[in-house]
């Protein structure tokens, strides 16, 4: 085998400035570095990689580097292969969560499991908690399963254990919380499956009680890198502290102004205090911002200033002068979205920028609305990022929930949803009878539903029924040994008719036909694109990636479209042109940060993020007035405007505002006896009370979209659609459009009586639920939210 060639560090590190050079050159000790956005960090962390492997001489599987999603790991290995002229095989490089699942695989017996477990995602493990509840008697209604879970993943991140959550509980939720936070543990492991927290917790528990195995690991990984460090919860810095506690090489990367995660735990005390986790650590910044240009990164520094819970940097521009930052007053939220089209087209029209070029960022998803509409009118094509999940879609989750039982038979979870999919007559009494003898006997319930014993005690349609399905599963789980996963699908799709199930829904049905094509079609990409993981069958590899992807790692950025999406999801991108849309007080900060000094610094720095997205224009839009509850609320600009003052942006205002407007932004960011006007900054008309004159809001038609696929074949089609969010919103999404209804949620209508949420689509007034009623004769029927007049909670 011939040497690999001989690393020419001259040109490996040509162009690194001093901040750059002294990171890539530390070599032992712990090191962080607080890296400016727009820094080149990504370039600082290869080029170390390369380094220590090329000139040091030290073993790829003696590195151990950690980033934040699947995408900037593969871009890291490959910039790492470029500059070697060889892969660094064996080195350990992704996501924190990707990372603790290929070391459970191998450890998971210490922490009870084993090697072949389930990761539940989100629906799965609400599903989990509800059976939970069911037993312990919880009314859903009393407790919102939602808000259980998201108790118990704060804790579970937190690193505290059911019994120690128990001994705190204090009031009525908290111990409702502590008795499902037990018996869902008991749950998981009877199942052999894990949640998206256990991926964080269950190593640190295996490392801090194996001494032997704690030890095996500190011996291997001598150099620890990890990026994105102001993002990491307890339990992250807790595995980076167990892995990198024998040589102490540890390596973070990160900026303090960029930590906007604090809703899911992230704690920023682990950058700001790195130094007392790791004596000694050499503190390197870096400044100079290879992104954006003067005007832009000047209002950075002038907005993140305010805070006082940072480091402290500025950032410095390596870009010659550009175009002056843009701040418009709009009228409304449609008035703000045609302006934004407009824009686009017109800037469009002048020079060679492309839709790929331009980022609409926003604070909530439910903002969206608006400028989908804009854009569908104008026909500017455009992608959502942190819409509706592919592997979250209904037909998806179908299929895979029949792969999950294949690959672990005692994933209850994905017996429930597969066993009626399509529905094979199994009722609820049938289901129950299961369940309870599954319970009872403590086994498996695709192991109950084999027995000849109990299935002896159903009616015969129901016995046939239930034969099928199992022998199906058992023929699949002898061919998922030899046969690759597309294979695998295209089998079961056939076998279980599932193309004719889809095809009675009427179009949608041929949509959702083409995803499970896509399905198909991607299955055997992703063990090929990755190389598989020693000790993991095809099918094992391809669930745990499925579950793992992340929606930005999907973001094609050739799609020749304007890219949407909330401010988190903008995180670690760039574009020529960036709108930060919705600088409202109650919008932007949301209202609920407006008491709580820690909140407010946060959303502070998350303006910061959507600021320094842009390269080279920036416009920054408020509204007058904006809808909340199909009302027409007038609004108070943002008090982060306050920064914005006439140096270092222009003023617009759109032939709406002037016309229609009634001038209460005329202030912004103007004089300071101006900004400290009570005009001016008053009260959020988003809080509780906010007052201001109404007028009744109008509504918006919205457009279908059809598919054209009719079978599995062997190729994905063509076809695509807009995204559309056909999901809740998410915790950092809440905001006065926020859905009241969740997937999953019982209700009752006037009419057809009681059922359950199958579905949401759509977005504001435009919101469509598909229920499926108790009545069979009604079935599942599809409504507009606004119109059905639902109620909520029965039981």
């Amino acid at each position: 085998m011939p040497a690999a060639p001989a690393l020419d560090l001259e040109a490996l590190t040509r162009g690194l400035n001093p901040g750059q050079r002294e990171a890539v050159f530390h070599d032992d000790g712990p090191a962080l570095v607080l890296a400016g956005a727009g820094s080149g960090k990504t370039r600082v962390l290869t080029t170390r990689i390369a380094r220590l492997i090329g000139d040091r001489g030290v073993a790829p599987h003696e590195i151990l580097s950690v980033t934040f999603t699947n995408k900037a790991a593969g871009e890291m290995r490959a910039r790492i292969a470029k500059f070697l002229g060889h892969e660094p095989k064996g080195m350990w490089c992704g996501t924190f969560h990707a990372l603790g699942a290929r070391m459970l695989r191998g450890v998971a017996p210490i922490v009870g499991r084993e090697q072949n477990f389930t990761i539940y995602d989100e629906d799965d493990t609400i599903g989990a908690v509800k059976r939970v509840m069911e037993r312990r008697k919880l009314s859903p209604t009393q407790f919102a399963p939602k808000a259980i879970l998201s108790a118990i993943s704060s804790a579970k991140n937190a690193l505290v254990s059911p019994s120690e959550y128990a001994r705190t509980a204090r009031d009525t939720f908290t111990t409702a919380v502590a008795g499902v936070y037990t018996d869902l543990e008991h749950a998981l492991q009877q199942a052999n499956a894990v949640t998206f927290d256990d991926l964080l917790v269950l190593p640190v528990r295996a490392l801090e009680q194996d001494e032997a195995l704690r030890a095996h690991y500190q011996r291997r990984f001598k150099y620890v890198l990890v990026d994105e460090y102001q993002d990491t919860n307890a339990a992250q810095f807790r595995f980076v502290q167990l892995m990198g506690g024998g040589y102490r090489n540890v390596m973070v990367v990160g900026d303090d102004d960029q930590s906007i995660y604090g809703w899911r735990g992230a704690d920023i005390r682990n950058i700001l205090d790195f130094e007392r986790a790791f004596p000694g650590a050499r503190i390197v910044r870096l400044e100079e911002n290879y992104r954006s240009t003067p005007n832009i990164l000047a209002l950075a520094n002038a907005v993140i200033a305010e805070n006082t819970e940072r480091r402290g940097k500025t950032l410095r521009a390596t870009r010659p002068a550009g175009e002056t930052v843009t701040l418009v007053e709009t009228l409304d939220e449609r008035d703000e979205a045609d302006f934004i089209a407009d824009t686009i087209t017109a800037r469009m029209s002048r020079s060679d920028l492309s839709r790929r070029d331009c980022a609409v960022l926003y604070r909530t998803n439910a903002q969206s609305r608006a400028i989908e509409d804009s854009f569908r009118r104008r026909n500017i094509p455009y992608r959502l990022v942190g819409a509706v999940r592919f592997y979250d879609r209904r037909e998806i989750r179908d299929i895979m929930a029949y792969l999950k039982l294949v690959a672990n038979p005692a994933d209850d979870e994905a017996f429930r949803r597969a066993v009626n999919v399509p529905k094979r007559g199994l009722g609820d009494a049938t289901i129950t009878l299961l369940v309870e003898r599954a319970q009872r006997e403590g086994v498996p319930l695709l192991t109950i539903a084999s027995r000849i014993d109990v299935v002896a005690e159903l009616r015969p349609a129901a016995r046939t029924a239930l034969a099928d399905f199992v022998s199906l599963v058992q023929r699949l789980r002898t061919a998922a040994v030899d046969s690759a996963v597309d294979e695998l699908l295209r089998d079961l799709a056939a076998s279980i008719k599932y193309a004719d199930h889809l095809r009675a829904e009427g179009p949608e049905g041929q949509e959702r036909i083409e995803n499970v094509r896509e399905l198909i079609a991607g299955a055997a990409e992703v063990v090929a694109d990755e190389g598989g993981e020693v000790g993991l069958t095809p099918l094992d590899h391809f669930l745990q990636s499925s579950t793992l992807v992340a929606g930005i790692d999907k973001l094609d950025p050739n799609a020749d479209a304007v890219t949407c999406m909330t401010m988190h999801n903008a995180k670690g991108l760039e574009f020529p042109l960036v709108f930060v849309s919705g600088l409202e007080d109650g919008l932007f900060p949301l209202a609920r940060a407006a008491e709580d000094p820690s909140q407010l610094e946060e959303e502070r720095r998350l303006f910061y993020v959507g600021i320094t997205r842009a390269e080279t224009k920036l416009y920054l839009t408020c509204a007058e007035q904006r809808r909340r509850n199909g009302e027409m609320m007038f609004s108070m600009p943002s008090r982060f405007l306050k920064q914005v003052t006439i140096s270092l942006a222009e003023r617009q205002k759109t032939a709406r505002a002037k016309t229609e407007g009634r001038g209460g932004f005329a202030s912004i960011g103007g004089t300071q006896s101006s900004r400290d006007s009570d005009d001016s900054w008053g009260r959020s008309s988003y809080s509780a009370g906010g007052g201001g004159a109404k007028r009744p809001a109008s509504q918006y038609g919205s457009a279908s979209y059809g598919a054209g696929s009719t079978a599995f074949g062997k190729s994905a089609g063509s076809f695509s659609t807009p995204a559309r969010r056909d999901r809740p919103t998410e915790p950092e999404d809440e905001s006065q459009d926020a859905p009241l209804f969740a997937v999953g949620e019982k209700v009752r209508h006037a009419k057809f009586g009681s059922g359950t949420i199958a579905e949401l689509t759509g977005s504001g007034r435009d919101l469509k639920v598909r229920i499926d009623f108790e009545d069979e004769e009604i079935g599942r029927k599809t409504l507009v939210l606004a119109q059905a007049k639902l109620e909520r909670g029965w039981e």
